[in-house]
């Protein structure tokens, strides 16, 4: 499916997965906590036995803060895999966002997708833990509404109904393009809600769904990218075909 890239002027972004490298963030902890009790566990087997686990914490509390989800995600990762997580290891995952690094593209194309679009991030997180992803990706976005903001988790539509709202708010309805990785967390929900997507697919190259469950059906985003940094390419190559 052809897009024009230019008819929009806002970008509405997932943050973790698709500008934060949460699985990096994420395996850091899990991952050595695996291997204490099994040397043979991968952290691709960690981080899809914390998946499933994760998604069901933020569909059944939607009101709990992501720190504590995280927390709590952990926890019932271990009774998945059998071994037990203690407390160090629950605050351990728990106060790690800080921690997640950026994807090494993201801040470049922010940076430069800011020439052509109002940013807006639709992330599942708390204030305070975007405020420190914010600060490695190096822009200023338009506006943030967080989880915390809106009392419910992604995919809920309830966070895709507060999107639009805010879309509204500031003028750009019916040019807004979601951006996101997660085709379970962002593609789907959007699709149902009526707004264009593109897929950042930053595991393009690795087999499996890793810390994103698989989202159970098919869903096919408008444009597909590897990575922040081609996605920003094809915009500037569009925007430049206009002059």
């Amino acid at each position: 499916m052809t897009l024009d890239l230019t008819a929009f002027s806002a970008l509405s972004f997932d943050c973790y997965g698709t500008l934060i490298d949460w699985e990096t963030g994420i395996a850091a902890v899990i991952g050595p906590w695996a291997r204490r009790h099994d040397p043979a566990i991968t952290d691709e087997e960690a981080l899809v036995a914390y998946s499933e686990n994760e998604a069901a914490v933020l569909r059944e509390t939607p009101g709990l803060l992501y720190p504590d989800a995280l927390r709590e995600a952990f926890r019932r990762t271990g009774r998945t895999l059998g071994f037990p997580v203690g407390e160090e290891d629950a605050d351990a995952l728990g106060t790690s966002v800080p921690d997640w690094p950026a994807f090494p593209d993201s801040a470049e194309a922010l940076t430069r997708l800011q020439q052509h679009y109002d940013l807006i991030i639709l992330s599942n997180i708390d204030r305070d833990g975007f405020a420190a992803s914010g600060r490695r990706l190096g822009v200023e976005f338009d506006a943030i509404l967080t989880a915390q903001d809106i009392g419910s988790y992604k995919p809920d539509p309830a966070n895709f109904e507060a999107l639009a709202a805010k879309v509204e708010e500031m003028g750009h309805t019916g040019r807004l393009l979601h951006v996101a990785q997660s085709l379970f967390h962002d593609h789907l929900p959007a699709r149902e809600a009526g707004l264009p997507g593109v897929w950042i697919n930053r595991r393009h190259d690795t087999p499996g769904w890793g810390a994103t469950p698989d989202p159970g059906t098919a869903v096919q985003p408008d444009l597909e990218f590897p990575s922040m940094r081609a996605f920003a390419d094809a915009v500037g190559e569009a925007f430049a075909r206009m002059d």
